[in-house]
């Protein structure tokens, strides 16, 4: 549904328009200057010269009468700083300046009281400055070369008529050295200006972070009502594709594969009965990494698995492209040789195409989220470490000063104390393994076995439990937005483990190996009480974070005592073997 925001023009100057997820597009109007708001800047250069003007001219006439030049500026500057962007007012008020100095430098030349006079021209020049600039700010480039050409003629023809008194020649040429002096110098303050507005215009188009975010993520939520399924998950696209795809060509195994950053890839989405290991290095001899390199659709008669070990098989690998870059891979495999003719090569290229724009937009809009979501976190943290931690620390020490104070025969009360200083002090230790836990991030370098390691550890030493760890990570890296997601999942049962279970021991298993992973965190604890409604609601988040990243939440007694979680993605490659 199309939405119309109208600002209101005096605002800018302008009214602004946005109609659906366009841009915003600003109808003409006068700027400030032309509907009666003068520059301040403007006004003061004026006011400034104006007054100069005017004692320079008392100075070298002695004469008030002489003055009048400077009143008819005054007079001409009024309309120039009122309407200066205005096309044929703010023009004609800048000629008629020009003009005026023209005229006022010849006269009083001809009425100053120096020899020769045709210095006192100096006095009235340096205006010429002002309404040179004053064109060249407003980009009238073409007008302030014109008003310099007319400033010229009227200063040749008016010292060519003036008497400028004794020895006339010599006056003249020392008016006309004068008048070509003060050109030059309005020249280049033109030239100065020029560049100064090109500058700042410059600057002014940079599209500001912020106001640029905000329109950006404006019309992404408006595009986004828009879609088909109102879905802009990566994992979700490309499962369809490969669904596409495979209606058309044989593909006994099929694949999406993204970029992940450190020149590998991730499986986006896989399709077929058998656990595939593609091969995700893009600096392998592989038809995977070919077809990244060249963008172009590549033909292979191997399996493009790292392990292969299948006889006659045909892989079609066809980039993804959005513009100039690609954006991933769609992998086909089929157990025959030629499977995939020319004719069969751009047809799935051909259908293939139209979904590289929608996946750059999916993983772009997941980067977007995972970066609003760690912003939030952060600031969860944040809010509670200089809010009710601090709190607590303060009650905290408020307890430890009442006991220190009370009397030796106040031992009910004393114990009373100590017992809410136990209790202050245990929701002080959950609050800063909350902290932890918000902070917790799986590093691009590290990888999710050693966020999940590391939480383990945190954790387990400050409940006292024994750890145990099983890390098996390859060099594959799954998609950023699962590997979140697996780690807030064993957050979330190493808590609970820690929280309720009562135990001595914690196993935490992890295995990754994309596109299938398996995490498994395990206690000797008492068990899940059936009546325990936080733990229930506990266990509902986990099960739709598995959801959200298609794996399987997974959770049983363990023998002798205990329970064990587990969340899993893909087929275990133990089921392969079998």
């Amino acid at each position: 549904m199309r939405s119309t925001t109208v600002e209101p023009a005096g605002r800018r100057g302008a009214a602004l328009a946005l109609t659906g997820p366009g841009p915003a597009r600003a109808t003409p109007a006068l700027d400030a200057d032309a509907i009666g708001l003068p520059h301040p800047l403007a006004l003061a250069a004026r006011v400034i010269l104006l007054g100069l003007v005017a004692v320079l001219t008392l100075l070298a006439t002695r004469d008030v009468a002489e003055l009048r030049w400077v009143g008819l500026l005054a007079l001409c500057a009024v309309p120039a700083v009122l309407a200066a962007g205005h096309r044929v007012v703010g023009t004609l008020a800048r000629l008629a300046e020009v003009l005026v100095v023209a005229f006022g430098a010849s006269d009083v030349a001809a009425a100053a009281m120096v020899k020769p006079s045709g210095l006192a021209a100096a006095v009235v020049l340096p205006y010429l400055c002002v309404p040179l600039t004053s064109a060249a700010l407003h980009r009238r480039g073409v007008e302030a070369a014109a008003l310099l050409g007319v400033a010229a003629a009227a200063l040749v023809g008016s010292g060519a008529v003036t008497d400028t008194g004794a020895g006339r020649q010599i006056g003249q040429a020392w008016y006309l050295a004068v008048s070509a002096q003060w050109l030059v110098l309005a020249a280049l303050g033109t030239l100065a200006a020029r560049a100064l507005q090109r500058a700042m215009s410059a600057r002014d188009e940079r599209p500001q972070p912020y106001a640029e975010a905000t329109r950006l993520l404006t019309q992404l939520r408006s595009v986004a009502r828009q879609l088909p399924g109102a879905t802009l998950d990566p994992g979700g696209i490309s499962e369809h594709l490969l669904e596409e795809l495979r209606g058309f060509a044989r593909a006994d195994r099929a694949a999406v594969l993204s970029a992940s950053g450190g020149g590998r890839l991730v499986v986006l989405a896989q399709a077929g009965a058998d656990r595939v290991d593609w091969e995700t290095t893009l600096d392998a001899d592989s038809a995977i990494a070919d077809a990244w390199a060249t963008q172009e659709p590549q033909v292979a008669n191997r399996s493009q698995a790292r392990s292969d070990q299948r006889g006659d098989v045909s892989a079609l690998v066809v980039p993804l492209v959005a513009g100039v870059r690609t954006v991933g891979l769609v992998a086909l495999e089929a157990d025959v040789a030629n499977a995939y003719p020319s004719p069969v090569m751009n047809r799935v290229a051909e259908l293939a195409a139209p979904a590289a724009l929608r996946l750059e937009a999916a993983l772009l809009f997941d980067e977007v989220r995972s970066l609003a979501t760690n912003e939030e976190r952060q600031r969860l943290a944040r809010e509670i470490h200089d809010g009710v931690a601090q709190e607590l620390v303060m009650v905290g020490y408020g307890i430890d000063n009442a006991l220190a104070t009370l009397p030796g025969t106040a031992t009910e009360s004393a114990d009373e104390l100590r017992s809410l200083r136990g209790e202050v002090t245990r929701v002080i230790t959950e609050l800063r393994l909350s902290l932890f836990e918000l902070r917790s991030e799986v590093d691009r370098h590290g990888g999710l076995a050693a966020a999940i390691a590391e939480y383990a550890r945190t954790v387990g030493a400050s409940a006292g439990l024994r750890v145990h760890l099983s890390l098996d990570e390859s060099t594959a890296r799954l998609p950023a937005a699962t590997e979140a997601e697996l780690l807030r999942i064993a957050q979330e049962a190493i808590t609970n483990a820690r929280k309720h279970a009562g135990a001595a021991n914690l196993w935490v298993t992890c295995a990754v190996d994309p596109p299938f992973a398996q995490i498994e965190v395990s206690d000797d604890g008492q068990g899940i009480p059936d009546q325990r409604p936080d733990g229930r609601y506990g266990l509902a988040i986990m099960a739709e974070r598995a959801e959200r990243i298609r794996g399987r939440l997974e959770i049983r007694p363990r023998h002798p005592s205990g329970t064990t979680v587990a969340v899993v993605l893909g087929t275990s490659p133990r089921r392969d073997s079998l």
